[in-house]
């Protein structure tokens, strides 16, 4: 349900909510949040309520420290592992300086400038993600260890299959907020899961990402595990991916998909140090499904780009590159500007490589571009690169490029 100013305040008011969490992420994608109570929140609505930016990563230091957050009214959800009585709530928000202007560090809003020129121009994209977690034991403190909570494999059952339950109390709590996922099983690893969700606008998929890592932690925890959303918990097993499906519709009733890809594809080195941001992200990438080449093919799960098999509305294109580490608004807001970016130049597409790029020859390898092999190359990639200068702000390249 999509709230008004007006219709939260009549919720907060009839539904015994006594706390209200003002939720934002830092540019890396990590959430934060402060608490506000119910007679605070006309004055949210109004003015925002200020926090000490310089305790965040990137957001400034003490010189210039005080920023305003401004909460997203449609965003409302409870928090269904809080109380029933006293219950307690969520709104997402903007960021803004204490003049009104708008926080360039605002990866949220940086989506949202992304949606509006892509609506400017005649189009809408439409996205939905798959991520990949383990589930490992803790040990006799409740301190993370790397014992796999099980030992089964692809789409096993119960027994082996031990996080069934817990794949269960993560979609019925989504579901309560309002989040429907479309399927979970266990993935390859041990003690790996994976959870898919529905394509649905740009800013909602961005935003159920942020609550879906929220909500799978803390079930984890309640069932007395820890969920590691890394992109390379254990050496010798599969990476955790975050494999993002993109679609888009025109409104001239045009069929932009396959320039839409060519953009993606063109640009995918540069936006590679946002989609996977970390040292670690590196490990995983050209191993165990996770692509190392720039290429695409229809329902091939070694390609960077696939074409999964799909009729009508579902004809959508999956990135598979992307790794959970990442910001989901940056990365949706790079996707959309490349996607953009393919269409007005009308991109064609190179040929499908449809071949298994896992056992495929050398000669065949060496006639692909690669993605960049480690977290300096992928900086380097993005520094060059006009687009990402143009599409991302200063203050962000800085933070992910230095």
């Amino acid at each position: 349900m999509r709230y008004s100013k007006k219709e939260v305040l009549q919720y907060v008011a009839e539904e015994d909510v006594k706390f209200i969490r003002l939720a934002f992420c830092d540019v890396f994608g990590k959430q934060q949040n402060i608490s506000i109570m119910p007679d605070e929140v006309p004055r949210a609505f109004e003015h925002g309520i200020a926090f000490d930016a310089s305790a965040i990563v990137g957001f400034g230091d003490e010189t210039h420290s005080d920023l305003f957050l401004h909460p997203d009214p449609e965003t409302l959800t409870w928090l269904p592992w809080r109380p029933e009585q006293g219950k307690v709530v969520r709104m997402f928000c903007e960021i803004r300086h204490p003049d009104g202007r708008l926080f360039a560090c605002d990866t949220r809003h940086l989506l949202k400038s992304a949606v509006e020129d892509a609506r400017k121009a005649g189009y809408t994209f439409y996205f939905g993600s798959e991520q990949e977690f383990y589930l490992f034991e803790l040990d006799e403190k409740n301190q993370p260890t790397r014992i796999p909570y099980d030992q089964a494999g692809y789409m096993d059952i119960a027994p082996e299959d031990k996080g069934e339950n817990v794949r269960r109390e993560i979609c019925l709590t989504l579901e309560q907020m309002g989040i429907c996922p479309e399927s979970s099983h266990h993935e390859e690893g041990p003690g790996q899961n994976e959870i898919d969700f529905r394509y649905t606008t740009a800013l909602a998929a961005a935003d159920n990402v942020m609550t879906f890592q929220t909500v799978v932690k803390t079930v984890a925890r309640r069932n007395g595990l820890f969920a590691d959303f890394s992109p390379k918990p254990l050496e010798n097993a599969p990476g955790n991916g975050f494999h993002i499906n993109v679609s888009v519709r025109a409104e001239d009733a045009s069929e932009p998909l396959s320039s839409m890809i060519a953009g993606i594809l063109e640009k995918s080195s540069s936006m590679t140090a946002f989609l996977n941001p970390t040292e670690e992200s590196y490990q995983r990438l050209g191993r165990k499904k996770a692509p190392r080449y720039v290429s695409w093919s229809a329902e091939n799960r070694s390609q960077l780009v696939r074409i999964p098999a799909a009729a009508k509305e579902y004809r959508r294109a999956e990135l598979r590159s992307p790794d959970p580490s990442a910001n989901p608004y940056i990365a949706f807001a790079l996707m959309i500007r490349a996607g953009l970016y393919g269409i007005e130049s009308g991109m064609a597409l190179p040929r499908p490589v449809d071949r298994n790029l896992y056992k495929a020859d050398a000669d065949t390898l060496a006639s692909l571009a690669r993605l960049p092999e480690s977290l300096k190359e992928a900086k380097a990639a993005a520094e060059a690169d006009a687009f990402i200068r143009e599409h991302i702000p200063a203050e962000i390249r800085e933070l992910y490029c230095k």
